[in-house]
């Protein structure tokens, strides 16, 4: 689908002109990916970009999982603010797009610090050994539940997951849903919202951020 703006054009300048700015990588990368993919709406863009890396800043993360690659914007951010030791996992099934992508690490040192795997992220994420300091989860919406119950294994006691697109363009208002992947998010926010053992903000940049944490060690 393509994705509505529910935030103003003028006031979503303004914000990313007072935040801090993109890389020149990440520019090129946006700009390519604007031009000549089918669905460049799913780049994350500069402001989303900067709150990624504002997170990952404040949990001094050195781990990073990434469910949902594209073309390789927001890994790229999170290379940037991650120490040289850092690691991103990041989880792609189109090739199309991970092609893109591997062409843009290479231009930077910080794509060193970027790990793709290609193939189901379900699939991927059984072979994982946490813990990760942050996860982000911008994937196929059906699994999104799976994705968070998974990511809730591998999580870092004192990390943070962020899910992204958990407005949906406004449809997760919509009763009934109007279609499986709004149904999904649906249920995706719903049990968030009531799972005792995390804390959760739904922060409405762009379409949409879960930001969840841990509410204490008595959750396993």
């Amino acid at each position: 689908m393509l994705m509505e703006k529910l935030v103003p054009t003028e006031i979503e300048a303004y914000a990313e002109q007072h935040s801090m700015p993109e890389s020149a990588i990440c520019r090129a990368l946006r700009e390519e990916t604007l031009r000549t993919m089918e669905y460049p709406q799913m780049v994350v863009g500069p402001l989303e970009g900067a709150f990624l890396k504002m997170m990952t800043n404040l949990v001094g993360a050195k781990r990073v999982l990434e469910i949902g690659m594209f073309t390789g914007y927001s890994a790229l951010c999170f290379a940037e603010a991650l120490p040289d030791d850092g690691e991103i996992i990041t989880c792609e099934i189109n090739e199309k797009s991970a092609a893109m992508a591997r062409r843009y690490f290479g231009k930077v040192p910080v794509g060193k610090k970027i790990n793709i795997r290609m193939g189901p992220a379900l699939d991927t994420m059984r072979t994982l050994t946490g813990p990760f300091d942050v996860i982000f989860i911008d994937a196929d919406k059906a699994n999104y539940l799976n994705y968070y119950r998974r990511s809730l294994d591998l999580l870092a006691q004192n990390g943070v997951i962020l899910i992204d697109n958990v407005l949906w363009s406004g449809e997760v208002l919509k009763q009934p849903p109007p279609d499986e992947s709004t149904a999904a998010i649906q249920e995706l926010n719903r049990t968030v919202a009531a799972d005792p053992c995390v804390s959760a903000v739904l922060v409405t940049i762009r379409d949409g951020i879960l930001v969840i944490t841990r509410t204490g060690s008595y959750c396993n």
